[in-house]
């Protein structure tokens, strides 16, 4: 972006968004979406990206720093952005899920996003929140540590940004939609990528497998970041162990591995020294797959990069594969490293447990159906394949949930959505009823006054034989995972080993197959913020909701008037759907 386009964007924003205090410095970026060939597997497919890049362009900033996307939809579909994990305080207005903050950027249209940094400090990545289309638009973020501070630990030597991605090499918006409009399964990937490519285990890729030249005896800081759309990742580094010190840009006590698990949304900061025997060393990953033993439809694939020492030596016929990487069911060694996970908590970065709570949250997260009359959908027993959080399958309505609630509209969401399942039962156990397999079909969100203290349990299901972990993430939060375990939560005695010491600080958290997970967070975000499973199968299929967050009376505390470029949605007017463009001034608000 030239000066004068700099300059022209800076007096538009100022006169269309009301400005918050800014500290840092002020960043912007051209986004272009575009539709082109990529080659992978021996294939080409026409997929959507950003400035023709897979994975998109990096975002490197400051921590408390703003940034400016104009994001130009040169595609042939509609398209929203996320940023993923950035708290956007008082500003859900840019936070991206379609349909929840904001219409899709029309094909041929432009949106300027403004991303408001705050407490983050580490690695965040960006995605498109629309469809399935973040399999290929996606991105990282990198937060450095504010001018003039550093890293609690040794500065490294050098930087790299490992993005574990996935791909299909079908119109995956295609199979999508059929498997969503049949009611079957949604399309498996055909290979896992690091940084865009499968590695030279698959076919064709020999040549294009990510490489990474290190010097013997330095120190790299990896920046992981899962980008898959539905797989767990086991990932490991042949013949070096790693020190995690940071997951989702919260520092964490650093502890050595010898591999790590990453779940879908979450990112991780490793230091990795390099002090090994110089020669070549694969770095790797593969599945985790939480399903049933005996469910072996996933993607197989050990997506593999090369580390190759500098210097003068014969380098080996090819490189050494990580022995310490886990089989593919190993949930023992993801729970073991998921355990190990405490936060840094010192002057600099100290953290702040809730212990008053004000709200407490049951959520039971569950695979289902939609009923089909006379079997005749693709899913299970012929019927639809659904997902739920306390038997709520969420639909998207027709306008965004936050235009709805800013604007007082009615008939878009209700406010009811349960603190708690209307049944109890044995929720792990096998052969559990059918008819607890239906949820209902809705639209239902949960309100928070500010500073509201919340405690939410997620508790797993075998509904339908179907238990598996769901990585759900909370958009303009991060939380404290206080506690985890396997069977159903102890209300008594699992609260007594709640950890309110130094429990990870994350956005995103794997709630255990067969098991629960316990997270605490203080509600002093206002706005509206969706929460889903970050699988985006189980996503599409209804495990979703959100949380109104109220303002707190003051101007500090209550969110920020929405600027009057907002994209175009249907909204509904006295039971009718009409497409109306919204415009929202500092004095009123009404319909052109």
């Amino acid at each position: 972006m030239n000066r004068s386009s700099k300059l022209l964007l800076i007096s538009f924003l100022s006169c269309q968004v009301l400005a918050c205090v800014v500290q840092g410095a002020t960043h912007y970026y051209d986004f272009v979406l575009t539709e082109s060939n990529f080659t992978r597997l021996c294939n080409t497919t026409s997929i959507m990206t950003v400035n023709e890049s897979l994975p998109g362009p990096v975002i490197r900033i400051n921590k408390g720093d703003t940034v400016y996307v104009n994001a130009y939809n040169q595609g042939s579909y509609g398209i929203t952005l996320h940023w993923h994990g950035v708290k956007q305080p008082s500003n859900p207005w840019f936070d991206g899920p379609e349909y929840i903050t904001q219409c899709p950027i029309e094909a041929g249209k432009n949106f300027t996003y403004e991303v408001v940094f705050s407490d983050e400090e580490g690695t965040l990545w960006w995605h498109a929140h629309s469809d399935w289309t973040r399999a290929t638009v996606h991105g990282a973020i990198v937060i450095l540590p504010v001018h003039g501070t550093t890293y609690p630990f040794p500065h490294p030597d050098q930087e790299e940004v490992i993005v574990l991605g996935a791909w299909y090499a079908r119109d995956l918006r295609q199979m999508v939609w059929n498997a969503i409009y049949t009611g079957e399964d949604t399309p498996r990937s055909d290979a896992y990528t690091i940084n865009g490519q499968p590695g030279d285990l698959c076919a064709c890729s020999n040549e294009s497998t990510y490489r990474l030249t290190v010097d013997y005896g330095k120190t790299y800081l990896l920046r992981l970041i899962n980008a898959a759309n539905n797989a767990e990742f086991f990932f490991a580094i042949a013949g070096h162990n790693m020190s995690v010190v940071g997951m989702d840009a919260s520092y964490t006590k650093p502890f050595v591995t010898s591999y790590l698990m990453i779940s879908p949304g979450q990112t991780a900061d490793v230091l990795v020294t390099f002090n090994a025997t110089p020669g070549k060393y694969y770095m790797a990953a593969r599945q985790f797959s939480s399903t049933h033993a005996d469910v072996v439809y996933f993607d197989h694939t050990n997506t593999t990069g090369i580390i190759q020492y500098n210097g003068n030596y014969t380098p080996p016929a090819s490189p050494l594969f990580p022995t310490s990487l886990p089989p593919y069911k190993d949930a023992l060694a993801a729970m073991n490293y998921t355990n190990k996970l405490r936060s840094l908590d010192t002057e600099e970065h100290s953290i702040d447990v809730p212990k008053n709570l004000t709200k407490r949250f049951f959520f039971v997260v569950s695979m289902g159906m939609v009923y089909c009359p006379d079997s005749t959908c693709g899913g299970i027993y012929g019927n639809k394949m659904a997902s739920s959080i306390n038997n709520i399958s969420f639909v998207n309505p027709t306008t965004d949930v936050l235009t709805a609630y800013y604007r007082n509209l009615s008939g878009v969401y209700e406010g009811d959505f349960p603190d708690v399942p209307a049944v109890s039962y044995n929720y792990t156990a096998n052969n559990i009823s059918l008819t607890l397999a239906y949820p209902q079909k809705a639209t239902k969100l949960t309100t928070l006054e500010y500073g509201d203290t919340v405690e939410i349990i997620f508790q797993g299901t075998n509904i339908i034989d179907a238990a598996e972990s769901h990585p759900m993430h909370l958009h303009g939060h991060s939380f404290y995972v206080v506690g985890m375990g396997i069977g159903n939560f102890d209300h008594v005695n699992d609260t007594k080993s709640f950890n309110l010491v130094d429990p990870p600080r994350l956005n995103t958290v794997g709630v255990p197959k067969f098991g629960w997970a316990a997270i605490r967070f203080a509600a002093k975000n206002p706005g509206v913020w969706y929460m889903h499973c970050h699988l985006d199968r189980h996503m599409s299929w209804g495990m979703a909701t959100a949380f109104i967050v109220k303002g707190g009376g003051t101007s500090s505390t209550s969110m920020k008037r929405p600027p009057n470029y907002m994209p175009t949605c249907n909204i509904t007017i006295n039971g009718t759907h009409v497409l109306k463009k919204l415009t929202f001034t500092s004095a009123n608000l009404k319909e052109e």
